[in-house]
């Protein structure tokens, strides 16, 4: 049997990691400035993360969610403290994509709507209510295309007002960085001003904290720079550091019914480890504020970078999510970071570098991907 081909590879074979370096088969190593899509948080191989999943494992790896898991009341307090929702209910599954498909769900149980508000080049998962507020009809299969989804301009107020004043959106659902899309920002105006539209009308407001979320952005979630307070709040990749899992944060106003929502092996006692690892080091190491100093020096130095190199047309981001447009193919420059100077970085659309590392990133760090892009920039 052969793989399914549904990824374009990289001729690299990843086998080791540490900290924001990884190393091939050949023994090269690599600066990681892309984290796997922003789901190493705390680095590679971390040893407090390792060793916590290791004696979990050798105590129990998996029983059913039909009997008492104290990991997940423990995962639930220390996540509600440390991200400042500890008056919020916390369900837990296993990816982003669920966690947004479980937030729809439970958004169309409460207020009986099917209607959604989404971003253009939101992308929110490749599940059948994800991707159906996805904005990518490539993605898109003809049986997920239900006509359930309203995609509409960032930072267009009076748009989104328009289509919430008809009454019937069940929910909005909102990156307030977006990922995919090119780290493109939403505002505090626009962000207030649709808080305030969808407590007016009766819409649940869902915040996908998947990408931008979970300290990455300098704070706990990228939406409490906009001063606002979601219903929903969804989140996944670095909430365990390569470990599966995902959860969704969930207001006090909602009431959880039987047999609404389930999950197999969401919030198992491996991946609650893994994320209660994850939070220790958060709180140990302040990462939060390690991603918000050298986010600020990261973005000052491309910034800086911009003014002399004419092929970069835009930096834009928070904490450790940058996004670089640039005048020429993100590919091109994309390889020559990866096989001449050995530096992994995602990427957006045709032209945008998308920079994703994990937060225990340093100055130093920074200063040696801007000497290696430089180098890139020179010869393209």
């Amino acid at each position: 049997m052969k793989l399914f081909d549904v990824y374009p590879l990289f001729d690299i074979n990843i086998v080791k990691g540490e900290g924001t370096k990884v190393w091939d088969d050949k023994g090269q190593e690599y600066l990681d400035l892309y984290g796997g899509h922003a789901v190493i948080s705390i680095g590679h191989c971390h040893p407090h993360y390792t060793e916590k999943i290791t004696q979990q494992l050798n105590a129990l790896g998996f029983y059913s969610n039909s009997v008492i898991n104290k990991l997940q009341v423990q995962l639930a307090e220390r996540l509600g403290k440390i991200s400042g929702y500890d008056d919020y209910q916390f369900f837990l599954i296993n990816s982003g994509a669920e966690a947004n498909e479980n937030a729809l769900k439970l958004a169309s149980f409460t207020n009986g709507r099917k209607r959604v508000l989404a971003l253009n080049k939101s992308f929110h998962g490749r599940t059948s209510l994800a991707v159906e507020v996805t904005n990518n009809p490539k993605i898109v299969a003809h049986i997920n295309d239900n006509g359930h989804v309203t995609f509409l301009p960032i930072n267009d107020l009076e748009a989104w007002e328009k289509e919430l004043a008809k009454g019937d959106v069940c929910a909005v659902i909102l990156e307030c960085i977006q990922g995919v899309g090119g780290c493109n920002m939403v505002n505090e105006e626009f962000a207030q001003g649709l808080e305030k539209a969808c407590k007016k009308y009766g819409t649940i407001l869902i915040c996908d904290e998947i990408q931008c979320g979970y300290g990455r952005t300098g704070k706990f979630f990228a939406h409490q720079w906009l001063n606002i307070h979601p219903d929903l709040i969804t989140v996944a990749k670095g909430i365990g550091n390569g470990f599966p899992i995902g959860g969704l944060l969930i207001s006090p106003e909602f009431t959880p019914v039987y047999g609404r929502l389930g999950t197999t092996f969401g919030g198992n006692h491996l991946a609650c480890s893994a994320a209660l690892a994850v939070l220790d080091v958060f709180e140990n190491e302040g990462l939060v504020e390690n991603a918000h100093l050298v986010g600020e020096y990261f973005i000052e130095q491309l910034k800086e970078l911009q003014k002399t190199e004419p092929h970069i047309t835009d930096v834009r981001g928070k904490g450790l999510m940058i996004g670089v447009e640039m005048d020429i193919p993100q590919k091109d420059v994309r390889n020559k970071l990866i096989y001449d100077e050995h530096v992994f970085t995602g990427c957006a659309s045709t032209n945008i570098l998308r920079i994703l590392p994990p937060l225990v990133l340093t100055k130093d760090d920074v200063d040696e991907f801007m000497k290696r892009f430089k180098k890139v920039l020179k010869t393209i």
